[in-house]
Parts: C-alpha cells; structure tokens; sequence
C-alpha cells in the first residue's frame, strides 16, 4: 500500500507525477510542476491508475490557482491533494438524505453483443434513443433491442446510429485503436492546445487571496460531464458561474452533483433574442467553457471570430469527444462511448477476465478532463494579467484517455468507501433536499474549496450576471 503523506511533483517517477508533468507541460507552464502533498491511501480497482489520474487532475487545477494567487500578491500558496478522496469526487460528490438521484442511464442504455464483438449505445438524450431505434427498428426494451442488435456487425451499426444522428461506440482494443485513423490522429494531437487570443480587459476586482477567483465571470454552456466539472472546480475557488442550458434539457441524474456552487438559467439559442441575450452576457464573462462541436456554434452565430470580437480578451476552453483532428473530429460522444472506442473497456475485459465490455469503475475520462479544463482557464487567467491577451484553450476525452492509459497502476489495497468524516458536517440544502457533501479534496492553502450557493435546478436563476 502506497504511504501517505508523499510531497511529490511531476519529476518523480510515479503515475501520479507522471500525469502531473505531462499535463503541467500541456498547460505550457514553465519548468517542472511545483511540489504537491499528497494524502490518502487505496486506489480505485481498474487495471488503470485511476486515482493517480484523479489525484494529479486536481492537483494541477490547484496548482494552477496556486500561481493565479502568485501573479497577484507574490505570495504561491501550497497546494495538497487526498488521492482516496480524489477518486470518490470522480463517482459522486452527493450524498442524498431522505431523498434519492434517479438512475444515470436511460433504460436501453448500455453494452450488447453484436454478430462480431461489442457495441455500447448511449440513449439518455431522448433525440439519441430515438435514432438508435430508428436504426434498429426496436421498440425501446433491451430485449427488443438486443436481438436487433445481434444481427448487426459492429462497425456496421456503429456507423448507422452515428449517421443518424445518435450515439454509439464499437469496443477496440487498444492496438485496434491505435490503428484505427481516429486513434492516430488524436495521438498526435497535444493533451492542451493553445491559441493567444486578442487584447482585452483583464482586471478582476473581488478577488482575495482567500478567494482567488471572486469576480471572475464564467459561462457555462456545457452539459454531461467534463464541462460542468470544471466549472464546479472554478466556482469553488469563488467564481461567479452562470451555466446556460435550453429549455427543454434536464439530466436529472447528475444535476445535483455538479451544479454546486452555480446559477442555472436557460436560453433557446435558436431563438434570436435567446442568442442576443446569450450575446450580452458573453461580453462581460471573463471565461467560457463550451463543449458544443464547432459547427453546432457557427449555426447559432457563435462561431470563433464572433466570440472573440464580441468579448476581447475572453479565456475560452472547450473540449470535444474524439480529438479536434481525423476523420472523427466533431464527433458526438461521451466518456463511456471513448472507453469503448479507446480500447479501456476491452482491456478492462481482458485484463480482468471477464466475459463482457469492463469499463472504469468511474468516468474518469469526464473528470480528469474537467479538471484539465479547470487548470487551462485559471492558467488563461494568469496569462491574461501578464499580457492583457485571452487565450483559446482546447482539450478532448480521447486525448485524456491516451494519457490515462500511458501508465500503469501501483500494487495497492482498494480505497476505503466514503465514511461519515468524509462529508462535511453540515448537510446541504439542494432544490431536492439535504445532502451530504463530500469534503474537498484538492487544498490550496489560505484558500479553501468552498461553494457559496447549494446546487440548484437548472432554471432556477435568470440569464443575467
């Protein structure tokens, strides 16, 4: 079992500092990643280092506030991370009491065998379920499902659903994968890619060193899983955080985990006013993370040039599914479909000597790229008051995925579940009930992960700063 209480960085030779490294020289910082303590004993079970992933995601978004805190005050606070509690963030932050979560997955989510091997179908949107169905010609029960799909090679029906607007992912290996054109290209794409952007204000009034990031004005126009990830770890450093969803979107599943700490409006971009307003609100955020493909933003007359002309200056991080280059780029997916693709869950099968599709036991590809996510907009930041210029910054979940599976896991004992002296004392008061809240487990010293606002039902709020 690994020891506690490590000071590590990522010029050590664990998989911890070797994720540490690699995504401190992705987020272009100078020189070697500055030490972090690192508690916590146990890991996850995976043939991956799943919480060494974890762990070393969040210690770079606090090292990055770290050196936020630094270009203000000169001061660089220290930055530790708990590896066990790092990895319970990566399943679920909420603990409901008197009250349940409704289940994650749609009915007829999930892995089928096909003629020649596996395919997994991702239906919780209902526009995906229906085109999955549609191609299957399936009334919505697995049975059903499954025997249509069993008639199907994979491939084949991978590229069926796809086309027709769903969701869908084949299992690959890993060498597959690292044959298949998309696999190439994402390979060979930088796990952050960069891009300066124009001049424009950069001043952030509020901030304190106990509050790093108080007055930074994030949009928020993602959804499921990443992007709200990363926003959540940004408005625990005190941003002011505005998630905007349509009108018709829910995900009542994971809502309560990652809305803490946000106000939650809705707009239809479809809609001329809806994109005025959105407009409005664009050029007097400081950061906006988005997770729509990119042609899906140049629809709605917000493609690159107008989001960088009608807020100079804007620190602007997106992430995409498959990686921003290959035949696949723009590709809808999710991390559960990348695991499939990326060879993760047959190596998980493999490895583990199971009989069917073995993915992560959490979506690690989501978070650990949140975080990623989190860390490029601060580190944005910190670029902006030195230069006066925003910054474009893009990530994706197979690229994520690339990193996580360049290294092997420790020998250790599984990490023990959360107890009651993981949660914070006081129960929070959602828009569904009182819940427990795990305790952070990312520490920057003098400013403490805190979240001034419960988590919300999307809507709650107005579109207004």
């Amino acid at each position: 079992m690994r020891p506690t209480g490590e000071t590590l960085s990522g010029a050590t030779t664990t998989p911890f500092g070797a994720y540490l490294g690699a995504i401190w020289a992705a987020l272009g910082r100078p020189g070697e990643p500055a030490p972090v303590a690192v508690t916590g004993a146990g890991a996850l079970p995976s043939c991956f280092a799943v919480s060494d992933l974890a762990a070393a995601s969040m210690a770079a978004a606090g090292l990055a506030v770290a050196g936020f805190v630094e270009a203000r005050s000169g001061l660089r606070p220290a930055v530790a991370v708990d590896r066990r509690l790092a990895g319970h963030w990566f399943a679920r932050s909420v603990e409901p009491r008197g009250w349940s979560l409704p289940p994650a997955w749609d009915p007829v989510a999930g892995d089928y065998p096909a003629a020649d091997g596996w395919i997994r179908l991702h239906t919780n949107a209902p526009h995906h379920r229906d085109a999955a169905l549609a191609v299957l010609a399936a009334a919505p029960e697995r049975g059903a499902v499954a025997a249509s799909v069993a008639r199907w090679r994979a491939d084949d029906l991978e590229e069926a659903v796809v086309a027709r607007g769903g969701c869908a992912a084949a299992m690959r290996s890993p060498a597959a994968w690292a044959l298949h054109p998309q696999g190439r290209a994402v390979a060979a794409e930088p796990l952050v890619s960069w891009e300066a952007g124009g001049e424009g204000p950069g001043a952030v009034t509020g901030a304190s060193p106990e509050r790093p990031l108080a007055g930074v004005r994030v949009l928020d126009l993602t959804r499921v899983l990443a992007g709200p990830v990363a926003t959540r770890c940004l408005a625990g450093f005190g941003a002011d955080v505005l998630r905007i969803d349509p009108p018709e979107w829910d995900e009542p599943g994971l809502v309560p985990d990652v809305v803490l700490g946000k106000r939650c409006a809705r707009l239809d971009l479809r809609d001329p006013a809806g994109r005025g307003r959105l407009l409005d609100l664009l050029g007097r955020a400081d950061v906006l993370v988005h997770g729509y493909r990119p042609d899906a933003l140049a629809r709605l007359g917000l493609d690159d040039a107008t989001r960088a002309r009608v807020r100079p200056g804007l620190v602007d991080v997106c992430l995409d599914a498959y990686g921003w280059s290959g035949p696949w780029r723009g590709r809808r997916g999710f991390d559960s479909l990348v695991q499939m693709s990326a060879g993760i869950a047959e190596a998980g099968m493999r490895q583990g000597g199971h009989d069917r599709p073995t993915p992560l036991p959490v979506q690690a590809l989501d978070h650990a790229t949140g975080y990623i996510m989190a860390a490029a907009a601060v580190v944005g930041l910190t670029t902006r008051l030195a230069t006066g210029r925003g910054s474009a910054a893009r990530t994706a979940l197979a690229r994520t995925a690339g990193l996580l599976t360049s290294q092997a896991p420790s020998d250790e004992a599984p990490a023990a579940p959360p107890g009651s002296e993981d949660f914070a004392p006081t129960p929070e008061a959602t828009a569904w009930g009182p819940a427990l809240r795990l305790r952070p487990a990312l520490t920057v010293a003098g400013a403490p992960m805190r979240w001034d606002r419960p988590a919300a039902a999307l809507g709650s709020s107005p579109p207004a700063w």
